[in-house]
């Protein structure tokens, strides 16, 4: 018997709380997609009982119906006729889903987006650009070198050109266009500007200024800074939408980049570029108050601010103060050695999570940031480890409060300026207490972290049964693959194919392309890194958001939602972010048989109808 479309999506609308809680509706091959203002309202039992409805299940926000292939766009048609939603894309819903995340967890996390895809270049850049200008300070003949000056040009590359790159990763991570995020970004630095890093030598009049309309704007790029592009490029890709939705179809092809351009760069050098230069002020006239309050509280106060400066961009900045203290006769750069008990101290909190972190990936960034840090250049520690897990950020800004403490007590300062760390050692007046101040602010904060931060992988329950599994290796072999990335096995045991999976909506691909393991043990481990998008309460089934918006279902067992959790103990959730290897599930095979059901383990890319090209089992490698 045919289903009716109509009786189906009014039982759905039935059971979702009223129009008002559903925020917004799509559908891809197989399942209708909803974002939903409170779950509380939502009558998950009947909608589960719903003729039409082969399954339900929460994965980025998103509640996920799933109707089949060639019946969804039908009940999805009904569905808005009954609700009087106005239809939307894929992209909509999972920007509506964005959208209900809390503030405080968008605004951490949009760093993380931009930042993650360029940590590569910054840790190389990071990396050598230390070295570079640490070794001039051993053999000053280098200094003189074609080779120095070409390794120079290599190393700085990726930070004079920053603005560039998080321009680009901003704009995947907004929606804009990405060259036209490069265009931005390229402007921001362009060559006709005054280098942001030079701007201090010019005296007040000298700086030319552009008159547009009734702006008046220095023509200073933005080197080394970071908020101000990110703002842009947030601009530049929400007028490029709104335009792309105006815009006759016809003329969209020209008229929205360049309309787009014309906009985001005016309002980017009149208004996000000013009143982030006004902040700045503002942040430095504190900074020359602070370090000049007695008893070393103002020295303390910055060695613990400082890190937060390079998460915004502005600790270039503080070259102005530095060379306005040796301006004066006799001056010594005695901000130098804050600037290098914060820098350090991150430096140490870096090499602890090095050190403890169980995850190759994590230590692989790690080792080399931390290196990179002791050379004076932390941004790839901050942005690649310690921000990102905010525990060791924190112990190194009480590690830089503790060591600029020091050497605030002790006073004494540098001749020069713009180098921290190891690099800076021939610069200051008093090497020793230099040393030292090194050695407690890294100490600190290398101590604070090794005892505060653990890594998110909880520990496995201790129990006899369980020894011998309770350290997994990190999986090796890939099941699933696409254009968005690969899927590692996430459990020991045979792969085997779709349509071999003992259950007919598994195993006819209603959920997405996948794969089933016959488990030789009862851990289940992430196949990504990714962030875990839902916990099923009967806590034998994970989701888990990756690269690409790869959105994967590990489902233990086959209609074990019967079992209630009983025999199974996630290790994880919702929101959590997990590493390739990372334990994230135990499971009890024995109670699963024992309750009469298959513990095929089942792996699914449940938007791979997203994807052209998805390749599963032994295609995947």
């Amino acid at each position: 018997m045919a289903l009716d479309y109509r009786k189906c999506a009014e039982e759905i609308f039935s059971h979702l709380g009223g129009k008002e809680n559903i925020v917004s509706a799509a559908h891809c091959a197989t399942r209708l997609r909803l974002v939903i203002a409170d779950n509380s309202k939502i009558d998950k039992a009947a909608l589960e009982e719903v003729e039409g409805v082969k399954g339900m299940f929460e994965s980025n926000g998103q509640l996920q119906l799933i109707i089949g292939t060639g019946t969804v766009n039908k009940v999805y048609d009904e569905f808005l006729a009954v609700t009087g939603l106005t239809a939307a894309s894929k992209a909509d819903v999972k920007a509506a889903a964005a959208s209900r995340m809390p503030l405080w967890k968008k605004i951490l996390k949009t760093p993380g987006d931009v930042f993650v895809p360029i940590l590569p270049a910054i840790v190389a850049s990071g990396l050598m650009m230390g070295l570079v200008e640490a070794i001039p300070k051993f053999a000053p003949a280098f200094g003189n070198s074609d080779w120095y000056s070409f390794l120079d040009l290599v190393a700085n590359t990726a930070f004079a050109l920053l603005p560039v790159l998080v321009a680009i990763s901003a704009a995947r991570v907004f929606g804009g266009n990405i060259f036209l995020g490069a265009v931005i970004g390229l402007m921001m630095v362009h060559p006709a500007l005054i280098n942001a890093w030079t701007v201090g030598n010019y005296a007040a009049g000298e700086i030319p200024t552009w008159h547009l309309f009734f702006f008046k704007v220095q023509q200073v790029g933005y080197q080394g800074h970071v908020i101000p592009v990110i703002l842009a490029v947030l601009l530049m890709s929400t007028v490029e939408k709104w335009l792309h939705k105006k815009v006759p179809e016809m003329i969209d092809l020209f008229v929205t980049p360049l309309v787009t351009v014309l906009i985001t760069s005016f309002i980017t050098f009149t208004i996000i570029g000013p009143v982030f230069s006004i902040f700045e002020n503002w942040v430095l006239s504190a900074a020359k108050w602070l370090i000049t309050v007695g008893h070393g509280i103002g020295a303390a106060a910055m060695g613990a601010i400082y890190p937060w400066t390079v998460v915004m961009g502005l600790h270039h900045m503080y070259n102005v103060i530095e060379a306005g203290m040796l301006s004066v006769e006799g001056g010594v750069n005695t901000w130098m050695p804050i600037a290098s008990a914060a820098n350090f101290a991150q430096f140490g909190a870096c090499l602890a999570v090095a050190l403890k972190v169980k995850n190759n990936k994590t230590k692989a960034v790690a080792l080399p940031s931390s290196l990179s840090a002791s050379l004076g250049i932390t941004e790839p520690a901050i942005f690649g480890i310690n921000f990102r897990f905010m525990k060791p950020f924190i112990c190194g800004m009480v590690g830089g409060a503790v060591g600029a403490l020091f050497a605030s007590i002790v006073g004494f300062g540098a001749t020069t300026y713009g180098v921290t760390g190891i690099p800076g050692i021939p610069a200051v007046n008093n090497v020793p207490m230099y040393l030292i101040e090194l050695i407690i602010a890294s100490g600190v904060a290398f101590a604070l972290t090794w005892v505060l931060w653990k890594e998110d992988a909880p520990a496995a329950p201790k129990s006899a049964s369980a020894s011998k599994d309770s350290a997994p290796a990190v999986p090796t072999n890939v099941v699933i693959s696409c254009e968005a990335g690969k899927i590692l096995q996430p459990t020991k045991g045979k792969v085997i194919a779709q349509e071999q999976i003992p259950d007919e909506t598994f195993a006819g691909g209603i959920l997405g392309a996948g794969v089933g393991i016959e488990p030789e043990e009862g851990i289940v481990v992430a196949p990504y890194d990714g962030e875990i998008s839902s916990v099923a309460e009967s806590k034998h089934a994970i989701g888990i958001t990756g690269a690409g918006d790869m959105e994967l279902l590990i489902h233990v067992g086959v209609d074990t939602v019967a079992m209630n959790g009983d025999g199974f103990q996630p290790l994880v959730s919702e929101g959590d972010q997990v590493k390739a290897g990372q334990m994230i599930l135990r499971f009890d095979r024995a109670k699963i048989k024992a309750a009469g059901h298959p513990d095929t383990v089942v792996v699914l890319l449940t938007n791979s109808d997203d994807y052209e090209n998805v390749k599963l089992g032994d295609d995947a490698n």
